[in-house]
């Protein structure tokens, strides 16, 4: 049981207390990116993952690959000697309140290509899980993406697409056609009810269940719609069956959903209930919202087990 996954996994520059890069004095060094993160969630659930991603020859792709390597991920990592790792900076203006900026225009990252698939075993994998943020890199990217499906689709390698929308990467006009066609080749598909929203042109106000509606007459056969502090809904089989979150005190939201997807995907592998893959991911999700890293949250199952139980183990 193995899951594929390919994307961007950049370098990251996190301020070390509240406020922004005006005024800060110190930041901490870092890695994250959605696939990852992703990747990082399902090996400490025991799911092994193999991801493959571009990275430049320098200092921050070395500590990317250190990193995934370091959490068991079996990584495949082209080195670009023509093009930089990617970086993000991610601030904390106000408590509670992060903003993330991206510098990966002619990353490394972003010039993946479907050459560099020959690197990776699709046809044994369990399932392959990709995420809207590399189709937004490049149109290289979206052509490696459109290729890795297309050699999923022909082994029956089952396919996970994540919207995961990056307004700052690309508009809503040029974004909504392509995750349409991509949610189209997937069999599961996560969103947020926005991003359920954008793909298939509808208002902003439209229910849980006609998203979900909407987005399975496309070809999923489940879709799962994750509402942040609202909960989660999945619709499989035509029934649609919500979880409310897991409270938790909160210190960052960034990396949640990818641990949310995460949980939801290690219980879908093992053939659980849409009961429990719910549950463990809104558990996981819950779980990532309690530490500032991007993937340092991501839980186990031990952790599971203990998250609503007393803070102090001894």
């Amino acid at each position: 049981m193995t899951v594929v996954t390919l994307g961007e996994s950049m370098g990251l520059i996190r301020g070390s207390s509240i406020g922004d890069f005006a005024h800060l004095g110190s930041a901490e060094i870092d890695t994250g990116g959605a696939e990852g993160n992703v990747a990082i969630g399902l090996v400490r659930l025991g799911v092994p993952v193999t991801w493959l991603g571009r990275v430049g020859d320098d200092s921050l792709g070395r500590r990317v690959v250190r990193d995934l390597r370091g959490e068991g991920v079996d990584v495949h990592a082209v080195v670009d000697t023509d093009a930089t790792t990617g970086l993000m900076l991610k601030e904390t203006p106000r408590f509670g309140s992060t903003t993330v900026t991206y510098y990966r225009r002619g990353s490394a990252g972003s010039r993946l290509r479907p050459g560099d698939l020959d690197e990776l075993e699709i046809e044994t994998a369990s399932l392959l899980h990709i995420t809207g943020v590399t189709l937004a890199l490049s149109a290289t990217a979206r052509e490696t993406i459109r290729t890795a499906i297309a050699r999923a689709h022909a082994a029956g390698v089952p396919v996970s697409f994540d919207v995961n929308h990056r307004s700052r990467l690309w508009g809503a006009d040029a974004a909504s056609p392509v995750y349409r066609e991509i949610t189209a080749s997937a069999d599961v598909v996560f969103a947020g009810s926005d991003e359920a929203a954008l793909t298939l042109g509808m208002p902003a106000s439209t229910s849980t269940e006609a998203l979900a509606e909407g987005l399975t007459a496309l070809g999923p056969h489940e879709v799962v719609l994750k509402h942040g502090a609202a909960g989660a809904s999945t619709y499989v089989n035509g029934m649609l069956l919500t979880a409310p979150a897991v409270a938790v005190e909160v210190v960052d939201t960034v990396g949640a959903g990818d641990a949310f997807v995460a949980g939801y995907l290690s219980e879908l592998l093992v053939g659980a209930s849409a009961e429990q893959r719910l549950t463990t991911a809104t558990l996981t999700g819950a779980f990532a919202c309690r530490h500032p890293g991007d993937w340092h949250g991501a839980a186990r199952r031990s952790d599971l087990l203990a998250i609503a139980c007393d803070p102090v183990q001894r």
